[in-house]
């Protein structure tokens, strides 16, 4: 064989050789992959371009106490297009009827919506943009479309759902509703009811499986959740709506005339605690007023002389006075060390009664009661507080809650001038909600009652859990102390030199306390002194069923700042408007007779009671439906309760219908 020939071959050997152990190499770390790392390999590879993602539940909603909606979780549709899955033919047959299909929902042009569909079509896009935040009705619309009905892989249908939480009531009650939200580290901010029972109200999250595409797009794989969400709870709180926008409006309307900076007011079921309004209005630099803090649950700030009814109920409990004991006013002016006492009326009220000057509101006679009943044992009079449970938190569940501050002797900041400072409302700190379980308490002849947000919890119509009424101390005092101090409160509103007497009405009662109480004193800048107007107290005075409080900060000096003159009229409005809208069913059964065949002859009987529309007609016996169109005729609301024929009526036959409102019939 000829040495080129030999040279040649030697070479192919050579290279068939490289190639067998290139081959063999190739082959070596398939299997390595394969056998040794392929689970790594696999994991790594799912991992870039699958991702899973968390689904957020829906929130539970929230109710009042009537199951009118408070907040509610409304789910939002985003629909987009995956133009790589369709095929030529379906896309080609289906634009033109998809695109007037989504022009006729959507309101654009069906021209713009082939164009959309086009370009997507032509740049393989697989998430393109068709619509956003459609409801659930438009959401369903859209899956019934042309091509879309074929779904995600033949249709190319992409569907991303969100909640959004939204408030009925727009602005009412926002604050004390509240909200609950976890940043990008997952820390919840809790706010309002919405935050106190989010364990309730947020749900079990979901899982769903993406596919990374283009631009580092995640597109949704399938239309199923590899983990369902699981919805919250729905629960239902104690605020009556009706009750809610009356103290919200007569909140707002104070404000505005006397241009205060902010301003609260709580009304709370008296023998349940059960909390049914909370209005919370703070003003902006424009001069509107909206809900921007929970002023009732987290202000803590002196009270004032509304603090003269615990200072009261501890003289009376410790027996250092009675009701009937003289103390001298010394003509409005005390002096104490270095210190003076003033009342707001000039010249005093000479020698009065201790009874008197609780309605007067005298700040000389108060510090002279505790001043030289307790100064050789003032341990005796804070532990007396103490014993009322005022130095401690309400322990709501609403994230917030302001510290009580109640110093003892000894603490830093007691000094010889704290008994006569502390008398009528000084050197102690109180929110608006803890002086109202306080004056709620005296109501219920001593028993304090934690105040409730909250009714139960349920899911559907399943019961998960109930909150009842909560006592924090059955008697924070005697039931004698309680009458005694719950006539003057009456008097404070009844009596012609009491201090409440400008909202006296002779058509239903109320008890109560004001208080106005000083802010920045101690800078002793007249320019930067302001002023906290209070009146808190119950209402009927005899058998309360609200007990409410009205604080307003810093209103305008120059309208006014007594808080007879600026929260005493909040109060007032609050009072009435329930009473006019809240009858009460309280008829003592009679031998009146039913007539007879009454359904049959309920022609008569209606033209009957278009003649007398003075006063209201007898509908026992009759049928629910026609005695309310009978009533509504005559101008009156009525409610009905039960069904079948009516058993009983609120309003007795007789009266003058000028003095109804409202009616309220007993069905069986």
């Amino acid at each position: 064989m000829p040495a080129t020939d030999k040279s040649i071959l030697t070479r192919l050997y050579f290279v068939a050789g490289a190639l067998v152990l290139f081959a063999a190499a190739v082959l070596f770390k398939l299997v390595s992959i394969q056998v040794v790392d392929g689970e790594k390999y696999m994991v790594l590879s799912e991992t870039r371009t699958t991702k899973m993602f968390t689904i957020a539940p829906n929130r539970g909603n929230l109710y009042s106490d009537d199951g009118s909606l408070l907040a509610t979780s409304v789910s939002k549709y985003t629909i987009r297009f995956d133009a790589v899955t369709v095929k030529d033919a379906d896309f080609k047959e289906n634009i033109k009827p998809l695109s007037d299909a989504l022009s006729k929902l959507l309101g654009k042009t069906s021209s713009h919506y082939q164009q959309l569909l086009r370009k997507a079509k032509a740049n393989k896009n697989r998430y393109a943009l068709v619509a956003r935040n459609l409801d659930y009705s438009d959401f369903i619309a859209v899956k019934e479309m042309p091509l879309f009905n074929k779904g995600p892989f033949k249709g190319g249908l992409v569907i991303e759902q969100k909640t959004k939480r939204e408030h009925p009531l727009g602005k009412i009650a926002e604050r004390s509703v509240g909200y609950e939200r976890v940043d990008e580290n997952g820390y919840r901010t809790r706010v309002g009811m919405e935050g106190a029972f989010g364990e309730y109200l947020r749900g079990v999250e979901g899982k769903r499986l993406k596919q990374k595409i283009a631009k580092g797009q995640w597109k949704p794989i399938g239309n199923d959740n590899i983990v369902e969400p699981k919805d919250g709870y729905d629960v239902y709180s104690t605020i009556d709506i009706n009750i809610q926008d009356i103290a919200h409006h007569a909140l707002l309307r104070q404000l505005e005339y006397y241009k205060a900076d902010h301003g609260t007011v709580i009304v709370m079921e008296t023998k349940t605690g059960e909390v049914k309004a909370i209005s919370n209005l703070g003003r902006t630099s424009e001069g509107k007023y909206y809900e921007r803090l929970n002023y009732a649950i987290g202000e803590s700030h002196e009270p004032g002389s509304t603090f003269k009814l615990m200072n009261l109920v501890a003289a009376l409990e410790d027996k250092v006075i009675d009701t009937s004991t003289v103390v001298d006013t010394e003509k409005g002016r005390w002096r104490i060390y270095k210190h003076t006492v003033r009342d707001s009326k000039n010249g005093g009220h000479g020698e009065i009664s201790v009874a008197k000057a609780f309605e007067v509101s005298s700040n000389t006679a108060f510090a002279k009661i505790i001043h030289n009943n307790y100064k050789d044992n003032p341990e005796k009079y804070v532990n007396r507080l103490m014993s009322m449970d005022i130095h401690k938190e309400l322990g709501l569940p609403v994230k917030g809650e302001g510290t009580p501050i109640l110093r003892y002797p000894g603490d830093k900041g007691w000094s010889g001038l704290s008994l006569a400072q502390m008398a009528y409302g000084y050197e102690v700190a109180l929110t608006p909600l803890q002086t109202l379980a306080f004056y709620n308490a005296i109501a219920n002849n001593g028993e304090l009652i934690k105040p409730r947000l909250i009714k139960e919890v349920k899911e559907w119509n399943k019961t998960i859990k109930k909150f009842d009424k909560e006592v924090l101390n059955s008697a924070i005092c005697s039931k004698e102390t309680a009458k005694k101090v719950q006539q003057l409160l009456k008097n404070v509103v009844e009596q012609k030199h009491g201090t409440g007497h400008g909202l006296y009405s002779p058509n239903f009662s109320m008890a109560g306390k004001t208080g106005t109480t000083q802010k920045n004193y101690v800078s002793k800048d007249p320019d930067k002194l302001k002023y906290i107007s209070t009146f808190a107290g119950y209402f009927p005075a005899d058998d309360p069923k609200y007990s409410c409080i009205v604080v307003i900060h810093e209103p305008d000096q120059s309208v006014g700042y007594y808080g007879a003159d600026v929260s005493g009229p909040v109060f007032k409005s609050v009072a009435q408007k329930i009473y006019a809208n809240s009858p009460l069913i309280d008829e003592v059964e009679g031998k009146e007779t039913l007539i007879e065949g009454l359904e049959d002859n309920y022609q008569g009987y209606f033209a009957d009671a278009q003649k007398n529309y003075n006063e209201v007609p007898n509908v026992k016996g009759m049928s629910g439906m026609d005695a309310v169109s009978i009533l509504e005729n005559l101008g009156l609301e009525v409610e009905v309760r039960g069904n079948g024929t009516v058993r009983r009526q609120s309003i007795s036959k007789g009266t003058d219908i000028k003095k109804v409102k409202k009616i309220v019939l007993e069905l069986s």
